[in-house]
């Protein structure tokens, strides 16, 4: 204890000294553009750094590394305030190299889609890599591991499996909080989870959520939501004291709603998010830098649009160490050529320039769950739909959407069963378990994919990650599932009993053992390939992988069968 102490007051010492500019410092960017975030300012200076803390600014210093400014604008590293790692299809470790060039220092990540295929092997798994990435990934354990009990998960999470795991130096909060309906039921299991994080930030998901459940869900001491959708239920949950995350991920695309309310008086109660995003937008939009400039020029003005991307994200969730370019401060630093256009040239992650040989020092982390997939071998006649009228509820799907509706239709009726009716847009959707524990395929309908033929199969599956299949053609689905299980998960389209397009997601059956650059490649044939279906959705494989969330209204489908999120009950055959 006492050497440490040692190491940590030498520390101070020469941080003060560099900072005093009485000693060159370790490093500095030397004539930047300081966009102050507290007034909204700019101002010339240099920025001295000591290990991975700054020391200086509003000065003239010396060092014994130095980045050449050339009048670029300093602004503080990004924050990433909600995401699930797993929807980039790619490890947290390729993750981390497609995502913190883009100025993503710090990604707050939820990793439940892994933990309820896997459960505490994927935790570990995830801390693991976590401790090895160049950003500063922080993981918020899953609350709702199933995330209901109307669905077949691969593991059960309990608040003392938590607890095990809290202490550990990458793990900051309790993320979402999905099952606000076993909140506001106060479900045993669930308030024993809240109780068990009382003095921990606890995330919230409360979709459509508003007046006096919404008083219910915060008074039981959920601090944040990343669901809204539309302005007055954004601005509801900022008045009664919440953070809101404004979200733009792959298929929720929340920001040109949200944007209107994103000003200089609000920007300390509003932050950012991506959720889910897929390696394609990220390629070719980019990321929270994506969602800055698309701020701005929707008519956000520049100072509330990055203290939504870094101060009000760091307020949120503690993190008094970063959010300024002040010292004491992490020296998480992006440099822009253009602010309006959030234009990044270079980064610096607590105080290393990013580049090829900062991720090339990293240690790397071994993959799991490379033998999850386990669902039974399936065939064409396990998708009848037996039933005992024409009509019956049909799943809707509202394009930049995962919320969806709940649509009662008639459909083609022959033999005691509903059929398919493309005439209307309406396919076959099936949710297959794949863990080995029950076997279920759940049945039903959905309208809104466009598709004339074929199948598309997906085993990511939010949350349980069961395989997902919706098809025109009862054999082409069974093809489609039974050829998930021989790749060891991913996404699959069938035509014609021919596989047309895949791609292998072995890991838990979620993401994918080669590169970013490779699986954004695989992505394009395969959205090809869809669209080749009649697909008409931009993006149809996270659109699938949606429809068995069951904690996001309005109809949702999971291997029990149809469920009615409103009424949080699964619907009769």
């Amino acid at each position: 204890m006492g050497g440490r102490r040692t190491t940590e007051r030498a520390e101070i010492e020469r941080r003060i000294d560099q900072g005093r500019g009485l000693v060159p410092a370790d490093l500095v960017i030397r004539d930047v553009r300081l966009f102050d975030l507290v007034t909204g300012l700019m101002f010339e200076t240099d920025i001295a750094i000591t290990g991975d803390t700054i020391v200086g600014t509003y000065g003239r210093y010396e060092g014994r590394r130095v980045i050449e400014g050339r009048g670029r604008i300093a602004v503080p590293g990004f924050i990433d305030t909600h995401l699930h790692v797993e929807s980039s299809l790619v490890t947290p470790l390729e993750f981390d190299r497609c995502v913190l060039p883009h100025g993503v220092t710090t990604a707050l990540c939820d990793p439940h889609e892994i933990a309820n295929v896997l459960g505490l092997e994927g935790l570990h798994y995830f801390l693991a890599c976590a401790l090895a990435t160049a950003m500063d990934l922080r993981v918020n354990l899953p609350s709702c591991v199933p995330a209901t009990h109307m669905e077949t998960a691969g593991a059960r999470l309990s608040a003392a499996d938590l607890l095990g795991l809290a202490d550990h130096p990458k793990v900051l909060d309790l993320a979402e909080v999905m099952n606000f309906p076993g909140v506001l039921a106060k479900d045993p299991d669930m308030m024993e989870k809240l109780a068990a994080f009382s003095d921990r930030t606890r995330d919230g998901h409360a979709p459509l959520v508003r007046g006096l459940d919404l008083n219910g869900y915060i008074a039981a001491g959920i601090a944040n939501d990343h669901e809204s959708t539309g302005a007055e239920e954004a601005l509801e949950k900022i008045r009664k004291g919440m953070h809101v995350l404004i979200r733009e991920g792959s298929v929720c695309k929340d920001l040109k709603a949200l944007a209107p309310i994103l000003n200089v008086a609000t920007s300390p109660f509003l932050a950012f998010c991506t959720d889910d995003r897929n390696p394609l937008e990220i390629a070719h939009e980019g990321h929270l830098d994506f969602m800055i400039r698309t701020a701005i020029a929707s008519g956000v003005p520049a100072l509330a649009a990055y203290r939504a991307a870094s101060t009000s994200a760091a307020t949120a969730f503690g993190l008094t160490d970063r959010g300024l370019v002040a010292p004491g401060r992490r020296a998480d630093i992006v440099l822009l050529d253009d602010l309006d256009g959030c234009a990044v040239s270079d980064v610096v992650a607590a105080g290393r320039l990013v580049g090829p040989d900062l991720f090339a020092a990293r240690p790397s982390v071994a993959p799991v769950g490379l033998d999850s997939m386990r669902a039974p071998t399936v065939s064409a006649t396990d998708f009848r739909t037996p039933a005992s009228r024409a009509e019956g509820p049909v799943i809707g799907i509202i394009p930049g959407k995962i919320i969806t509706d709940h649509l009662t239709l008639t459909l083609p009726y022959a033999d005691g069963e509903r059929r398919i009716d493309l005439d209307q847009d309406v396919v076959k959707v099936a949710v297959v378990e794949r863990h080995g524990v029950n076997g279920n395929i759940g049945r039903g309908f959905v309208k809104g994919f466009g598709l004339k033929r074929g199948a598309i199969a997906s085993s990511v599956g939010h949350d349980s990650h069961n395989i997902t299949v919706i098809g025109a053609d009862e054999a082409d689905m069974a093809r489609a599932v039974n050829r998930l299980g021989e790749i060891r998960g991913g996404f699959v389209v069938v035509e014609d009993g021919r596989v047309t397009a895949e791609i292998a997601l072995p890991v838990a059956g979620l993401m994918s053992l080669s590169s970013f650059e490779t699986v954004t490649e695989e992505l394009l044939p395969l959205r090809a390939a869809a669209k080749a279906l009649g697909c008409t959705l931009a993006e149809p494989f996270l659109q699938v992988a949606f429809l068995p969330l069951l904690v996001i209204p309005h109809l949702k489908i999971g291997d029990f069968g149809l469920v009615d999120v409103d009424r949080f009950t699964i619907l009769q055959s």
